[in-house]
């Protein structure tokens, strides 16, 4: 009850506050890339319920995933890149937070597709609401390695708090402050699946 009662609250102060940013950044985007200029996906939730995710568009072609391929990296606009790297295009996601889809903090939402990939210990990462920032965002955002990420998630999962999401929320302002965070990347960043046995074995924190 604490953690929704912050979130909500939270959320809404950041939107009001944050409202001229939010109008001229959705300018921008129809400006530069057209319509639309929120992009919605479907992601997994609490205990893997699916709900729509909003983002900025980024790409030039409404119809992309928004997940990095080469094609899409091609795809990325100038505008795009800049939104990512500031993390400018996740701030429509605070009315996922509103509505109760996401947290401020926990692991980040992944594709609804991936469910059937997951080991019994990288599933454990739907035991807590998804959030727009989190333990792995702040120790591994640029890291394609996944077991890593869901070794993280899950670390979160077992050791989660109220004092440990403002510690986590701290440390992400203190880097998209400093030089903002690039997120651009080669080749496919998609899951496809464990690549060892043992993915994701006991967390240790990092």
């Amino acid at each position: 009850m604490l953690k929704r009662a912050f979130d909500f609250t939270v959320a809404l102060v950041m939107i009001a506050l944050l409202s001229p940013v939010l109008a001229v950044v959705a300018v921008l985007v129809r400006l530069r890339m057209g319509a639309p200029v929120i992009f919605t996906q479907r992601r997994a939730g609490l205990h893997g319920a699916p709900f729509l995710l909003y983002k900025f568009r980024t790409m030039t072609n409404s119809a992309s995933t928004e997940i990095s391929t080469a094609d899409d990296v091609r795809r990325l606009t100038p505008l795009g890149s800049f939104l990512r790297r500031y993390s400018l295009d996740e701030l429509p996601q605070l009315a996922n937070v509103i509505a109760g889809d996401l947290s401020l903090v926990g692991p980040r939402p992944l594709l609804a597709e991936y469910e059937a990939l997951y080991t019994p210990e990288q599933a454990r990462r739907h035991l807590v609401k998804p959030g727009i920032t989190g333990w792995t965002q702040i120790h591994a955002r640029n890291s394609t390695d996944w077991d890593e990420k869901f070794r993280l998630d899950t670390w979160y999962v077992d050791n989660q708090s109220f004092w440990l999401d403002l510690r986590i929320l701290f440390a992400t302002v203190k880097v998209l402050r400093s030089a903002g965070i690039t997120q651009t990347a080669s080749g496919d960043t998609r899951f496809h699946g464990s690549t060892t046995t043992s993915a994701a074995q006991t967390p240790r924190q990092p």
